[in-house]
C-alpha cells in the first residue's frame, strides 16, 4: 500500500476539514480526461458512422480464463460442433460463478467484425438453444454498429447469459455502503430496495433504521443489511413487488446485499468493523453533489484504499443543484482519484451503454473506478446504476472458491442475537470450508483461551432457510440453547480437526498513516484485524524508537482484555483519535488455553 494514502487520512482529521481539494492533494494523470472512457492506454478511435457514438476497431483479446466469450457467429453448427459450445458455455458460467458475457460478431483476437442481421438472428437462436441446453437464461446488453469495410449495416450484439449453479440458491454480492452523514446512503438503498422515490424529507429511509435515536436524528449508527434481487431476465425484484425477503430471494437469481455503514465521524469504528468482518465484494462511496468531498469522505476513500475493496462513486442529490455544481464536485473527484495516493481511472457514467461497459472494466481493473450521478427524488440516472448492479459479475474467480471450500471449517462471529422459540443466533461470514446443519463445531477463544463445543441447528441466508452454507457466504446460523454470555463478538467457528491456535501477542509490518507527533512503546490502539476488534497496546517497535506519519516499521502489539483468534497475513487496521495505521500481521505468539489468563496479565 502507498504511504501516500495517508495524505487521504489525514486531511479529513485536521481541525476544519482539512485543505481543499486540489490544494495540497495533487492531481496526476491517469489516462486522459475521465468522461466515459475506459482505463489508461485504452483509446476509443473507431469509425464514426452518421454521428453515432464511437466504438474501438478491437476489443482485448479473449482470456482462455474468465467468464467473457467471443464468437464471430453461431449459424447452424453441427450437433458436434454444439455439443462443443455447450460445453464451453459451462465453463464460462463457471468461470463467472453464475454469469457469463458472450460478444457475438466478435473474433478471437478482438477485431469488432459484426453480423448482418439475418445471421445475427440465427447467431442468437443458437445462442438461445446452448443457455436451454445448460438451464441458464440469456439477456441482450445492447447492440452496437460498426463499420468493417461493407457496404450492408453490420452490428455486434453483447449477451448475458445467467445460470444459478446448482448448489446454489441465488448469486450473491455484497456491496458496502460509505460516505459523509447526510449524504443520502440510507435514502438511496431505501428507494432501491422498496422502490419507491424519497419525498425530499427522507421518507424512503425510515424503514432501514434499527433504532429510535436513528429515526429523530436520520443518522445511521449501527450496521443494516438491506436487498435488492435481480431475476433471469435483468429485472428489478424488491419489496415494492414482494412482501417478504423470502418472496425476493425465490424470485431472484442474483441479489445484491447491501451493508449500510455509517456516515458520521462519531461511528468510525462501526464502520470500520462492518469493512474488516463483513468481506464485502465492493464498496459504494457516495458523495452529496452539494456539499463535494467533504467530512468523512476523504477518510472513508482512504479505508477502501487500505483494505484493497474496490469501490464505485455515486454523486446524489443533483436535485438540488445547478448543472455546474454537479460537473465541479465530478471534476473534485476525479481529481483525488488520479492523485499518487489513489492512482485510479474515473469513468463517468451517462448512459446505459456506459453502465455495460462499466460493470466490465469494473470487474477486470482494480483502478477503474465508475462514477455515478442521480437523484433519489426525481429518480434521474438511477436505471444506470441498476444495469451496473444486474451486470456486475462476482471479484472473485471460482479458482478461488474451490480452493476455499476445501479448507476446514471457518466462520467469523459478527452478530449474536436471542431468538425466541429459536434461541441464540449468530451472524457473520464463512471464512473457508463447507457448514451444514446439523455439523459439530467449536467456537472461541472464550477469555480463558478455550474453545467450546455447540452444534449448528439451523441455517439463513438473507432471511431464507438454507442447508449448506459455502466459502465466502454470509448468513446466520441458529445454535439452540447455547448460553449467550458464552459468545462475543470477534470469535470463529471452526472445525475441531483444525486444533486453533490463539495469541496475546503479536507482531505486524505497519505503515502509520497519520499521527499528530510521534508513536512510542507504550500507546493504546483499537485493532481491527477481520471481525476482531480490541484495544492493544505498542509493546515494542523493532529497530526504532518512535514512528512519524509515513514511516514504516514492525510492531509488536499485546491485546489488553482477552486472546484472540489470528492468522499470518492478515489485514490489519489500527486507530485511536486521529491516529490511523494499516498493515498485516507478519508473527504470532501461539499459547495454550490454560496459559490464556496469565499472559493476559489476570
Amino acid at each position: 500500500m502507498d504511504s501516500r494514502v495517508s495524505e487521504l487520512f489525514g486531511g479529513c482529521c485536521r481541525p476544519g476539514g482539512g485543505p481543499a481539494v486540489g490544494g495540497t492533494l495533487k492531481a496526476r494523470g491517469a489516462g486522459g480526461s475521465s468522461g466515459c472512457g475506459g482505463p489508461k492506454g485504452k483509446k476509443k478511435n473507431g469509425r464514426n458512422r452518421g454521428g453515432k457514438a464511437n466504438n474501438p476497431p478491437y476489443l482485448p483479446p479473449e482470456a482462455e480464463d474468465g467468464n467473457i466469450e467471443y464468437k464471430l457467429k453461431l449459424v447452424n453448427p453441427s450437433q458436434y460442433r454444439f455439443e462443443h459450445l455447450v460445453t464451453q458455455m459451462k465453463w464460462r458460467l463457471q468461470e463467472g460463478r453464475g454469469e457469463a458475457v458472450y460478444q457475438i460478431g466478435v473474433e478471437d483476437n478482438g477485431l469488432l467484425v459484426g453480423l448482418a442481421e439475418e445471421e445475427m438472428r440465427a447467431s442468437l437462436k443458437t445462442l438461445h438453444r446452448m443457455a436451454e441446453k445448460v438451464g441458464a437464461d440469456i439477456t441482450v446488453l445492447r447492440e452496437r454498429e460498426v463499420d468493417y469495410d461493407s457496404d450492408m449495416p453490420r452490428k455486434i450484439t453483447e449477451v448475458l447469459v445467467r445460470k444459478v449453479p446448482d448448489n446454489q440458491q441465488f448469486l450473491d454480492l455484497r456491496v458496502a455502503v460509505l460516505g459523509n452523514v447526510d449524504s443520502g446512503k440510507s435514502t438511496l438503498l431505501g428507494v432501491l430496495t422498496q422502490g419507491e422515490l424519497d419525498n425530499g424529507r427522507g421518507r424512503a429511509r425510515l424503514n432501514l433504521f434499527r433504532h429510535l435515536h436513528e429515526i429523530q436524528s436520520g443518522r445511521t449508527s449501527s450496521i443494516s443489511f438491506e436487498i435488492l434481487g435481480f431475476n433471469s431476465k435483468g429485472e428489478v425484484v424488491n419489496y415494492s413487488d414482494s412482501r417478504t425477503a423470502e418472496e425476493i430471494c425465490e424470485s431472484s437469481s442474483k441479489m445484491i446485499t447491501f451493508i449500510d455503514l455509517a456516515g458520521h465521524h462519531k461511528y468510525l469504528h462501526t464502520t470500520i468493523f462492518g469493512l474488516t468482518s463483513y468481506c464485502p465484494d465492493c464498496a459504494l462511496l457516495l458523495v452529496s453533489a452539494n456539499t463535494g468531498i467533504a467530512g468523512t469522505t476523504r477518510e472513508h476513500l482512504g479505508l477502501a484504499l487500505a483494505l484493497k475493496v474496490p469501490f464505485f462513486i455515486v454523486v446524489s442529490k443533483v436535485d438540488l443543484c445547478a448543472k455546474t455544481t454537479v460537473e465541479r464536485t465530478v471534476r473534485q473527484l476525479e481529481r483525488v482519484l488520479k492523485q499518487p495516493g489513489c492512482h485510479k481511472v474515473p469513468m463517468l457514467v451517462t448512459s446505459e451503454d456506459d453502465a455495460v461497459t462499466a460493470a466490465q472494466q469494473f470487474a477486470q481493473s482494480p483502478n477503474v473506478t465508475p462514477i455515478f450521478t442521480l437523484s433519489s427524488v426525481s429518480g434521474e440516472s438511477l436505471d444506470l446504476l441498476k444495469v451496473f448492479l444486474n451486470i456486475l459479475p462476482p471479484l472473485t474467480n471460482s479458482k478461488e472458491q474451490e480452493e476455499l471450500m476445501q479448507q476446514l471449517t471457518e466462520f467469523q462471529v459478527d452478530e449474536i442475537y436471542t431468538v425466541p422459540e429459536v434461541g441464540t443466533v449468530v451472524g457473520g461470514t464463512l471464512s473457508s470450508g463447507i457448514c451444514r446443519e446439523g455439523d459439530r463445531l467449536v467456537v472461541g477463544p472464550a477469555d480463558d483461551g478455550r474453545f467450546l463445543e455447540l452444534r449448528v441447528c439451523s441455517i439463513q441466508r438473507n432471511r431464507s432457510a438454507c442447508r449448506v452454507l459455502r466459502a465466502g457466504q454470509a448468513a446466520t446460523l441458529a445454535l439452540g440453547d447455547f448460553d449467550r454470555a458464552l459468545l462475543r463478538k470477534g470469535m470463529v467457528m471452526v472445525s475441531p480437526e483444525m486444533n486453533p491456535t490463539i495469541c496475546s501477542v503479536f507482531e505486524a509490518e505497519i505503515v502509520l498513516l497519520f499521527h499528530a507527533t510521534t508513536f512510542r512503546r507504550g500507546f493504546q490502539v483499537t485493532v481491527h484485524v477481520g471481525n476482531v476488534r480490541q484495544t492493544a497496546v505498542v509493546e515494542k517497535i523493532h529497530a526504532k524508537d518512535k514512528l512519524r506519519t509515513g514511516e514504516k516499521a514492525v510492531v509488536r502489539f499485546r491485546f489488553l482484555k482477552h486472546p484472540e483468534y489470528l492468522k499470518v497475513g492478515a489485514k490489519l487496521l489500527f486507530r485511536e483519535g486521529v491516529t490511523k495505521g494499516i498493515g498485516h500481521v507478519t508473527d504470532v505468539q501461539a499459547i495454550a488455553a490454560g496459559e490464556a489468563q496469565a499472559n493476559m496479565g489476570f
